[in-house]
């Protein structure tokens, strides 16, 4: 057999290659990632960020909505990255770690493979609804966004840019289910202006932030993928943004995602927890650290896996979180003062 690219539908190698094993078990568990699972701790931030502001009463009926969403998404996630691993083998053959990856390596069945899509899905879906409506929403814009970044024609990660905000954004949809948990849960509200329900939802500062902290993560990522492929034509036959992007264009909109997110999570310390200014020289240099271990030469921010082998990083990680836990909850009384004494200065 030969070895063909689904982008194309061009022969890549007249010699014969070995042909593929069959998929068993395991690699069907495989290419749903629950390794990956860790990144609906992404969730956590919208969970304490909501606690802080409705101090919604901590039981158990709160303790197992809690644990439903955390599934929910594991199941959301899971099932993107089936479609995902499926549409992608014939791209991930040109990436030097991902051709490892059992899609690529095996030989999978279609119906098993849109079947553990279905009902990774569909157990997904139901979980969230049992969570809140609003955080059913939140399950199925995940999901739908896994059919833009994957499938055609829409596949948002073939378009320059847009693949890098098209897969941050699923951290926002995070944030926001996170908080979902915590908030009130209102019926329908009686008018468009009704403010008590729109108060329900996390503010527009922190979303986009979130946002634009993801891009910046995600484009690091790019950045690094781009400099281990070392080649732009191979580079464009894994993924087709590669073909447009350069080292120096990924870098420049490092730095945008960067300062956006920094001005929008500015405007929302000021405005809903100004406690949390004290963490603002921690995350930038959260931000320096994983941009720095970003630019090695074949960085681990390529893959969580990898990343997790950079103890004094996650070390860090772990002691900022803790810092943002306790400045949710503690306040410190000077910190408003200054910023009332300062709105009222006259010049």
């Amino acid at each position: 057999m030969t070895k063909t690219s689904l982008a194309s539908g061009e022969n890549l190698e007249n010699e014969d290659v070995p042909a593929l094993r069959k998929a068993g078990l395991n690699d069907y568990i495989r290419i749903a990632r629950p390794d990956n699972w860790a990144k609906n701790a992404f969730m956590i931030p919208g969970m304490l960020f909501a606690l802080s502001i409705f101090h919604t009463p901590f039981d158990t009926h709160l303790l197992i909505k809690i644990i439903l969403g955390l599934i929910s998404f594991c199941f959301i996630a899971s099932a993107n990255y089936v479609i995902n691993e499926y549409l992608d083998a014939g791209f991930d053959q040109f990436h030097p770690l991902k051709k490892r990856r059992s899609s690529v390596v095996s030989e999978v069945n279609p119906t098993i493979v849109y079947s553990e899509y279905a009902i990774l899905a569909i157990l997904g879906l139901f979980l969230g609804y049992c969570v809140s409506i609003k955080f059913l929403s939140m399950a199925l814009l995940l999901l739908f966004m896994g059919i833009m970044y994957n499938v055609k024609p829409f596949r948002s990660k073939d378009r320059v840019f847009l693949d890098v905000l098209s897969e941050s954004v699923n951290n926002p949809i995070r944030f926001a289910a996170g908080w979902f948990i915590f908030s009130p849960a209102l019926g329908i509200p009686d008018t468009k202006w009704d403010l008590d329900w729109i108060n329900t939802f996390p503010p527009v500062s922190i979303i986009i932030a979130y946002w634009m902290g993801g891009a910046f993560l995600m484009a690091t990522k790019r950045f690094a993928e781009y400099r281990l492929i070392a080649n732009p034509e191979v580079a464009g036959r894994y993924r087709r943004s590669f073909k447009y992007y350069t080292e120096n264009s990924l870098l420049v909109s490092m730095f945008f995602y960067g300062i956006t997110c920094a001005f929008f999570m500015g405007i929302f310390l000021i405005k809903d927890r100004i406690e949390l200014l004290v963490s603002f020289p921690f995350f930038a240099l959260l931000f320096s650290w994983y941009l720095r271990i970003g630019l090695l030469n074949d960085s681990p921010v390529q893959g969580s896996e990898k990343l997790y082998t950079r103890k004094w990083f996650m070390l860090y990680v772990v002691l900022f979180t803790i810092l943002l836990c306790i400045l949710m909850f503690v306040e410190i009384p000077w910190l408003h003062w200054f910023l009332q004494n300062a709105n009222n200065y006259e010049y």
